[in-house]
């Protein structure tokens, strides 16, 4: 991870820890992380991307990593971390930024593109594609109905509830079992415990592309934290459905590239695949410019298919 800087700035009323690198004058492309992980998600995009003329700015989002994480479930609102991604794009004293997001930062992104659309010049959206609101039920009532109790998002609502049960494993194991996951459906967890998580087949060794010092540093900063900065932003998905009701029905007019594993757990649930490729997704979002499903690519596909993910970016944003 040669060349890259790491450093702190102020936004939005705490401390963001961010890295770094490429030339300080080139077009910022800002890539936020997803759940359970950090900037470091990021590692191989950002060597990619600044050693092609771009400042490659990649932070731990709130609750994440080395990143202040505030004790309230509240202050992990959609508007919150929108807020604190307005006041670090001020802080690199850019009016606009090319956005590559994924998982938990692909949703955040969307918010972006729907609150502050001005900000962002176009937007690589990794996994999570743009998520409808439907007027009529709340998001996680709509998941529960869909799934029952044990689906992911509905075991996580309760504070302090799945913190204990994956204290019972241990962060090492937990980390170990969602990046290697490549279970396909909604993750439906075991009952009243973690358990064998997200993936019982979980291997002994692990894959080529998240070597031992990859997880150890994972690792090394989720001990830190534990997971409730990260859980906070599950818990506030029924809160954002009401704050997001203005926005009932917005078009996001910003360009848009999408990109998906075949094997991802999110593009393999909830009905995504249909509303992807049937057209409501080109419906929301005018100018979805392209979307790619990756063979054989699992969630995490900017860490499995690092190289490939970086030649995606490049070859749609050189084009603005």
């Amino acid at each position: 991870m040669e060349g890259i800087e790491h450093r702190t700035v102020e936004v939005n009323g705490i401390k963001m820890h961010i890295a770094e690198k490429g030339n300080k004058q080139g077009p910022v492309v800002l890539f936020l992380h997803g759940w359970p992980e950090l900037w470091y998600s990021w590692r191989h995009q950002i060597i990619a991307l600044s050693s092609l003329g771009y400042r490659a700015v990649a932070p731990d989002l709130r609750g994440y990593g080395d990143t202040d994480a505030p004790s309230s479930i509240s202050s992990y609102t959609g508007f919150h971390i929108v807020g604190d991604i307005v006041a670090l794009i001020d802080s690199l004293g850019v009016d606009q930024v090319f956005l590559v997001a994924h998982d938990w930062g692909a949703i955040i992104g969307w918010y972006l593109c729907m609150i502050r659309p001005e900000r962002i010049k176009a937007y690589v959206c990794l996994s999570v594609p743009f998520l409808r609101r439907n007027p009529k039920i709340k998001t996680v009532d709509a998941m529960r109905a869909a799934y029952g109790d044990d689906y992911y998002i509905c075991r996580f609502q309760e504070p302090g509830k799945m913190e204990a049960e994956m204290a019972e494993v241990g962060t090492a194991y937990v980390l170990k079992n969602i990046l290697t996951n490549r279970k396909i459906g909604p993750p439906i967890l075991p009952k009243g415990e973690f358990g064998t998580g997200f993936n019982p087949d979980m291997p002994d060794t692990l894959p080529s592309w998240l070597t031992e010092d990859d997880l150890a540093y994972f690792v090394s900063k989720f001990e830190k934290t534990g997971f409730t900065g990260g859980l906070n932003y599950y818990r506030n998905f029924n809160p954002n459905w009401e704050l997001m009701a203005p926005w009932n029905g917005v078009k996001i007019k910003v360009p848009v590239k999408f990109i998906t594993g075949e094997l991802d757990m999110v593009y393999t649930s909830l009905n995504m695949e249909e509303y992807i490729h049937g057209g409501g997704f080109k419906e929301d979002v005018p100018n979805l410019a392209e979307v790619i499903v990756q063979k054989g690519v699992a969630h995490f596909n900017n860490q499995e298919a690092a190289e490939e993910i970086s030649s995606h970016i490049y070859e749609f944003i050189k084009k603005f």
